[in-house]
C-alpha cells in the first residue's frame, strides 16, 4: 500500500464501461474481476468498503451510433446499460451500486462540481474558431468532420485521426473538410470553451505522484511521471454538443461537459444514489481523511484517474484524492488485440449463455492470466487446460475425494483426530500461514500471486491425501483414517473461506456442502473450523470437465469472425488498378533499423524516429504511437521507402515512410524482414 495509515473505510471504484456495446473479457480481466476480488476480500475481513460502478453514457461515439441506427442517444444507452448491468449481476461482480451518468442525480452532481470550480476561478476561458454546420446549426465535434488527409491523401480521414495512415489530426489539418451531418462544407465560427489548467497543478502533482507515490505499480507510476515530465497543458472541459451534462452558466448555452470531465464525477453521483437508497451518509466515503479511495482501471485511463481527476478533486477542495490506482494492462484474445468493431472478443453475455454456471471458471482463468504489469493473452485452449488440470484436477478433485471418503467411512460426519504424527503437524502448521500469504498479495494488488497461494492450499490438501492413502488403512487403522480425514476436511473448510474472493459461486457451494455458514477471513487458518461429529451434506462436483467439442466450437466462432473480417477488408479496400513494373521500380524500399524513438509533443499517435537506412541516418515521423511504445522500437528491423520526398509533419521534417499493414479496424502492424538482413538491403 502507499502508506501504513489505518483507514476507517475504503471507497473502491471501477472504470465506467462505455454504454455503446456489451462487456467483453478484456474489460473483466483489466478492471472488474480484480476490483471484485479486492472488495470481497475487504468485506470478508469485516472492513467498511463501498464498491461503486456505473455506465458512462455521454460523448460523441454514442451520438454517432444513435445517428447510424436512426434512434436517440438515450435509446442506445438504455439498451447497453441494461445489458451490461445484467451481465455483471449474473457474473457476480458485487457492486454496492451500479448507476449511470444519464441519471438526474449525476447531471446535478457534475454541474455543481463544474460550478464550484468555475466560481473559484479555476478555469481558463478561450475563444477560438471551430467548424460549424450552417445547415444543421451545429458546431462539429472532430469525428463529425471528414476530409482528405494531408499526409497520405486518404479522402475519408476524420477530424481527429486518419484511419489510413494513423496520423493524429485536427480538423484544421483536413483538406476539403465536410460535415458528416449534412454533407456540406462547414464554416469557421467563434466559440468559447473552458479549460482546466493542468499546467498550474504541476508542482502539486510532482510532489503528490512523483515524490509521494513511488510505490505505485511501475506501469502506473511510469506513465504518470512521463506525462508530468513532458509538461502538462490546459485541457478543455466543455464542448459544443447537445448530448451530455449541460454547462451550468448562462454564457454556455448549447454546450455540455466534456465526457472525460463528467464521467469520473459519476463515481460521486453513484455514491449519492447509494446513499438515497440505503439512508447512509455518502460524504465520509469521499470527504473523510480517514477514508481511502482506490480506482481500478485499464491502462488507457491512467492519465485521467492519476492526473486529471485528482487535480479536479484537489481544486474542488472538499474531497480526498486517490490512495492507489492499480491499473492493469490489456488482455488480448488468441494473440490478437481485442476489437469490438471487428467482433474479436469473448462477450460476457454470450459466455454466460454458452457456459452456464461456469462464472468461476472464467474468473479463475482471467485472474491466473491477469495483465497486471504487461499485456497478456487469453486462449480457449488455456481456458480448457486451467479448468481441467487445475480447478477440476486439483481443487475440485481434492474436495470430492475428501467428501466421498467421509461419507463412505463415517456417514458424512466429521471424524475426531485420534493421534497426530509429524506429517500431520507440519500440514496443520502450514494451513495457518495461508491467510497471511493470500491477504498480503491481495493488499498489494498482486492478484495472480494471491490466486496461486490459494491454490497452493488445495495442492497441499491433494498431496496430503494422496500421501496418506486413507482408503488403504480403514480396515487396519480406523483411528489413523479419522485423523487424515479430519485434517483434509479442515483444509476444505479453509478453502471455502480463502476462495471466496476468487471463486464466490464455488466457495458458497463448498460451504453449503460442509454445512458451515458465516465464516469470514478471520476464521481462515483455524484448523478446527469443522467440529467433531458435524454432519456434512451430500458431496457434489464443484467443477466439471470441459470437453474438446466446446472449445472447438469457440475457436471456430473466432475463425468465422476472422474470415468475415478478411472479406470485409477486401470489400472496403479492394485491390487498386494494375501498374507496370516501371512504376514499382521507382520505389526504393530497403531494410533499416530504428536507432532512437520518442513521442512527438502534443500528439497521441506520432513518433519521431531516427533510422539507420544503411545509406544514411535520417528522421521519420510515423503515426504508430498508438500501437508501439518508443522503447519497444529501438533496435527493431523495419522496411521503409527511402526515396519519398521530405514532408513536414507537426514541425518535424520526415524523410521517408515506414511500411505497415492495416486491418479493417485501422490497427497497424510494422512490416519487417523475417531474417536479420543488413541495413540498406533492397526489397524487390
Amino acid at each position: 500500500m502507499s502508506n501504513n495509515r489505518k483507514f476507517k473505510r475504503t471507497t473502491v471504484t471501477s472504470a465506467l464501461p462505455y454504454a455503446n456495446g456489451p462487456i467483453h473479457i478484456g474489460h473483466l480481466a483489466g478492471v472488474y474481476v480484480p476490483a471484485d476480488i479486492y472488495v470481497r476480500y475487504l468485506r470478508s475481513k469485516g472492513e467498511d468498503v463501498l464498491f461503486i460502478g456505473g455506465s458512462d453514457e455521454h460523448g460523441v461515439p454514442i451520438t454517432i451510433k444513435a445517428r447510424q441506427q436512426g434512434v436517440s442517444p438515450q435509446e442506445i444507452v438504455d439498451k447497453y446499460h441494461s445489458m451490461i448491468k445484467d451481465s455483471f449481476e449474473k457474473f457476480g461482480i458485487s457492486f454496492d451500486i451500479y448507476s449511470r451518468t444519464s441519471n438526474k442525480i449525476h447531471h446535478e452532481t457534475a454541474a455543481k462540481f463544474f460550478k464550484t470550480l468555475y466560481d473559484k476561478g479555476e478555469f481558463i476561458e478561450k475563444t477560438s474558431l471551430q467548424y460549424y454546420d450552417e445547415a444543421t446549426q451545429h458546431f462539429l465535434a472532430d469525428r463529425y468532420i471528414t476530409g482528405t488527409c494531408p499526409h497520405c491523401s486518404y479522402d475519408k480521414a476524420y477530424g481527429d485521426q486518419c484511419e489510413n495512415c494513423g496520423t493524429s489530426l485536427s480538423p484544421n489539418d483536413l483538406i476539403n473538410p465536410t460535415s458528416v451531418l449534412s454533407g456540406n462544407k462547414p464554416v469557421k465560427k467563434e466559440t468559447k470553451h473552458w479549460f482546466l489548467p493542468l499546467d498550474k497543478y504541476e508542482p502539486w502533482l510532482k510532489e503528490w505522484i512523483v515524490e509521494g507515490h513511488k510505490d505505485w505499480k511501475t506501469n502506473v507510476y511510469g506513465q504518470c511521471k512521463s506525462w508530468i515530465d513532458h509538461g502538462l497543458q490546459p485541457r478543455a472541459v466543455t464542448r459544443d454538443l447537445d448530448w451530455g451534462v449541460k454547462v451550468p452558466i448562462p454564457e454556455a448555452e448549447g454546450k455540455v461537459l466534456y465526457v472525460w470531465f463528467d464521467a469520473p464525477i459519476g463515481y460521486i453521483s453513484a455514491t449519492k444514489e447509494w446513499s438515497e437508497k440505503t439512508g447512509k451518509d455518502w460524504e465520509p466515503y469521499w470527504k473523510d481523511e480517514a477514508s481511502r479511495l482506490i480506482h481500478f482501471i485499464g491502462k488507457d485511463n491512467i492519465v485521467f484517474h492519476c492526473i486529471i481527476f485528482p487535480s479536479m478533486l484537489k481544486q474542488e477542495g472538499t474531497y480526498i484524492v486517490p490512495d492507489n490506482v492499480p491499473a492493469f494492462e490489456f488482455m488480448n484474445l488468441e494473440n490478437d488485440k481485442i476489437s469490438t468493431s471487428r467482433n474479436w472478443a469473448v462477450w460476457l453475455h454470450e459466455y454466460l449463455e454458452e457456459f452456464p454456471e461456469k462464472q468461476d471458471v472464467l474468473r479463475y482463468v482471467l485472474t491466473a492470466n491477469a495483465p497486471e504489469t504487461k499485456d497478456n493473452d487469453f486462449t480457449w485452449k488455456d481456458f480448457q487446460a486451467r479448468n481441467n488440470n487445475e480447478l477440476l484436477a486439483i481443487f475440485g478433485n481434492f474436495i470430492n475425494r475428501t467428501m466421498v471418503l467421509t461419507h463412505k467411512y463415517f456417514d458424512g460426519k466429521v471424524p475426531a483426530i485420534e493421534e497426530l504424527n509429524d506429517y500431520d503437524k507440519s500440514v496443520l502448521a502450514e494451513i495457518k500461514d495461508f491467510p497471511m500469504k493470500v491477504g498480503t498479495s491481495l493488499e498489494n494488488f498482486r492478484f495472480r500471486e494471491a490466486l496461486s497461494e490459494m491454490m497452493n492450499l488445495a495442492r497441499l490438501g491433494n498431496k496430503y491425501l494422496t500421501d496418506s492413502e486413507p482408503w488403504k488403512l480403514f480396515k487396519t487403522d480406523e483411528a489413523r483414517v479419522k485423523t487424515i480425514l479430519n485434517i483434509s476436511l479442515q483444509i476444505c473448510a479453509n478453502l471455502s473461506v480463502l476462495a471466496k474472493p476468487f471463486l464466490p459461486f464455488s466457495a458458497k457451494k463448498l460451504s453449503d456442502m460442509l454445512n458451515i455458514e458465516g465464516t469470514e477471513w478471520k476464521d481462515a487458518g483455524n484448523t478446527e473450523l469443522l467440529k467433531d461429529g458435524q454432519q456434512l451434506k451430500k458431496a457434489e462436483y464443484l467443477f466439471e470437465k470441459i470437453e474438446d467439442a466446446a472449445i472447438e466450437a469457440q475457436v471456430q466462432k473466432l475463425l468465422d469472425t476472422k474470415k468475415e473480417n478478411e472479406e470485409s477488408i477486401t470489400k472496403i479496400n479492394p485491390s487498386k488498378e494494375n501498374i507496370v513494373y516501371e512504376d514499382f521500380a521507382k520505389l526504393d524500399i530497403r531494410v533499416a533499423t530504428v536507432l532512437e524513438a520518442e513521442k512527438v509533443p502534443k500528439t497521441d499517435k506520432l513518433l519521431k524516429l531516427k533510422i539507420d537506412t544503411g545509406i544514411d541516418e535520417r528522421t521519420i515521423v510515423s503515426g504508430i504511437a498508438g500501437v508501439y511504445k518508443p522503447e519497444d522500437l529501438i533496435g527493431k528491423k523495419i522496411c521503409m521507402i527511402v526515396n519519398l520526398a521530405p514532408r513536414k509533419i507537426r514541425g518535424v521534417e520526415s524523410n521517408g515512410m515506414i511500411l505497415s499493414a492495416e486491418n479493417s479496424d485501422g490497427e497497424l502492424c510494422l512490416i519487417a524482414p523475417t531474417e536479420d538482413f543488413q541495413n540498406g538491403s533492397e526489397i524487390k
